[in-house]
């Protein structure tokens, strides 16, 4: 073979090896920034209850997490008429049986919704902050939508008066990317889960391929992954052994923070850290 041949195909190898480094590498986080986190069990939505008497993402669960010193993961998202509000689904279907997506509605409209049956309503993230209180830490998800972009930075601004320790993070690495470089100073994750959500979610199966392996991470270099609780693919593993925190989520069992950085949990009381 000759000297030129060996040479290319050399440096070949070398480029196919160091793509997955580049498109998976984390970005560095301060030991300040990855402290209230790391060996943190994180209330889901609030500590709300399975029976749903005390419903997730309530100001009541809210309260409930911060009382019993936990922190809380929660997710927010835009009324129609621009308020961040506190809201896992897109729909209002599941949680207050009502038909139609959360930003089709003015929050005054949200209001007359009740969570779960009960008299709690859909909350404020500015009211979750007050409720809280700088009492744990808390993990925030922007939820992907029609206007991302003004969600960033209604949500940016809120955190900026918030006394507390808090981290944001999404499924979408183009918000995630919007943090990198608007909002450095907060602790940014990148959410995740295997192909097949994706795929159920309406995504084709090369980009649900390359978000379940966190092949956009070059965009946001998020400094954590927030994987769903199966194994990981090779690249988020790589990642974290490149230095992202290890966070997981759904816990229902307290041997799931083995090998973890930080658990979200819900439906049972594990201990306020676990490292």
């Amino acid at each position: 073979m000759e000297k030129k041949t060996l040479f290319k195909l050399c440096l070949g190898a070398a480029a196919a090896a160091a793509l997955p480094v580049f498109l998976s590498a984390p970005g560095r986080a301060a030991q300040r920034q990855k402290a209230p986190f790391f060996g943190a069990n994180i209330a889901h939505r609030g500590l709300h209850s399975r029976d749903k008497s005390v419903p997730e993402s309530s100001l009541e669960a809210f309260r409930l997490a911060a009382e019993a010193g936990y922190g809380a993961e929660l997710d927010v998202q835009l009324s129609k008429d621009g308020q961040v509000v506190v809201f896992h689904d897109d729909t209002l279907d599941r949680v207050c049986g009502v038909h139609g997506r959360v930003d089709e509605f003015s929050f005054d409209e949200l209001q007359t919704m009740r969570l779960c049956g009960t008299e709690q309503r859909i909350p404020l993230f500015s009211d979750v902050m007050k409720t809280i209180g700088g009492r744990g830490p808390l993990i925030v998800e922007l939820k992907n939508g029609r206007r991302n972009q003004e969600l960033c930075q209604k949500t940016y601004a809120l955190l900026q008066g918030y006394k507390g320790e808090a981290c944001v993070e999404s499924f979408n690495p183009r918000i995630v990317a919007w943090f990198r470089f608007h909002g450095k100073d907060l602790l940014r994750g990148q959410l995740a889960s295997p192909v097949k959500d994706y795929v159920k979610d309406g995504f084709s199966k090369p980009l649900s391929f390359v978000l379940s392996r966190c092949l956009l991470n070059f965009l946001a270099r998020p400094q954590f992954i927030a994987y769903k609780l199966v194994r990981r693919p090779l690249t988020v593993r790589l990642s974290e052994l490149l230095g992202a925190m290890k966070v997981c989520w759904t816990s229902h069992d307290p041997a799931s923070e083995k090998g973890q950085d930080t658990v979200i949990f819900e439906f049972y009381r594990p201990g306020l850290r676990f490292k």
